[in-house]
């Protein structure tokens, strides 16, 4: 698979990205740590050589599987993860990188991110030029390689950005669920900020795998899903079968549509879970799907009508609810 320049760094990472936050299984079910590593290797042997995780994904679980699977390859693959809201002062921050190398079983990360802007989830509002002091500490250390930022507004990048290169975001990002195209695309455009796409099915959304009379199990993060909700879920169902006749003609299936869309957006890398190695195998594929410019349009006005009725707030999830 091609790869891409990330930001202004010299990590290349691949248009498919390989997302691991169901391997922490917290916020999931039915997950299993023989199938998802599985998963892994099978994305790594399909052309897939950028990995991304996080230390709360399942309290480091999906770093420690991660890293298990990616250990033989380490120097063929970009591994990405991320520093939570409440480790955002600067010993934290480093405290944080550490453990994180530990259990990705590697002596450096390819891209370090703040994983929430620092005040997430009632975590303490430390200032921004703290955390990227130690972001630029470990950087010019050699533990990390390139910085990136996730769930940041435009304002809150570039704030960030007078203490460090940031060379990505990591916002929600799909066909169903575009707020970041009317905030952060434009400033990231302009300053070669790679976009990396996450929830880029909108949860399995837009696989269409999921009838109108679908409930997730207790424990699933899926139950607290706007787009899973009402009306746009009405919605959405709608939106994907306007969407079948498309990905027929290309002699794919809905996911790689979805997924050869997302990443011939501006500066825009996907990335998306599996549960299986079927599933990781399926979704490099998509990275071969040529949609025409007619296509590509008309796909961008059937998802419109879902986007088109949702609020400008980017978080997916009534966290609350």
């Amino acid at each position: 698979m091609e790869t891409r320049a990330l930001g202004s760094s010299d990590v290349r990472i691949t248009p498919v990205i390989l997302g691991t936050w169901q391997a922490g299984k917290s916020q999931w079910v039915g997950i299993e740590d023989s199938e998802t590593i599985r998963a892994i290797k099978a994305a790594f042997d399909a052309g897939i050589t950028t990995f991304d995780t996080a230390e709360v994904y399942g309290s480091g679980h999906s770093e420690e599987i991660v890293g298990k699977a990616l250990a033989p390859v380490r120097d063929q693959v970009v591994i990405a993860t991320k520093v939570f809201a409440n480790h955002l002062d600067y010993p934290q921050v480093i405290r944080a990188c550490e453990d994180s190398l530990k259990r990705l079983q590697t002596d450096y990360i390819d891209l370090y991110q703040i994983h929430w802007p620092a005040g997430s989830f009632n975590s303490e509002v430390v200032p921004i030029d703290k955390t990227m002091q130690a972001l630029d500490a470990l950087k010019n250390s050699g533990m990390v390689r390139a910085l990136g930022v996730s769930n940041f507004s435009k304002e809150q990048i570039a704030e960030a950005a007078q203490y460090g290169i940031i060379d990505s975001l990591q916002p929600p990002y799909s066909l169903f669920w575009r707020q970041v195209e009317q905030d952060a695309m434009p400033y990231c455009r302009e300053n070669n900020i790679a976009i990396i796409a996450y929830s880029a099915l909108a949860q399995g959304l837009l696989t269409g795998k999921f009838g109108l009379d679908h409930n997730f199990e207790d424990g699933d993060i899926r139950r607290k899903n706007k787009l899973f909700k009402g009306d746009h879920y009405q919605r959405a169902q709608a939106a994907l079968g306007e969407l079948r006749p498309i990905a027929q003609r290309y002699s794919c299936s809905l996911a790689q549509l979805a997924i050869a869309w997302l990443i011939r957006q501006p500066q825009t890398s996907a990335i998306v879970g599996a549960r299986n190695a079927e599933q990781a195998i399926q979704n490099a594929q998509a990275g071969e799907v040529s949609l025409s410019t007619e296509d590509m349009a008309t796909i961008d006005r059937i998802g419109r009508k879902v986007t088109d009725h949702l609020d400008a707030d980017p978080v997916m999830w009534d966290f609350a609810a």
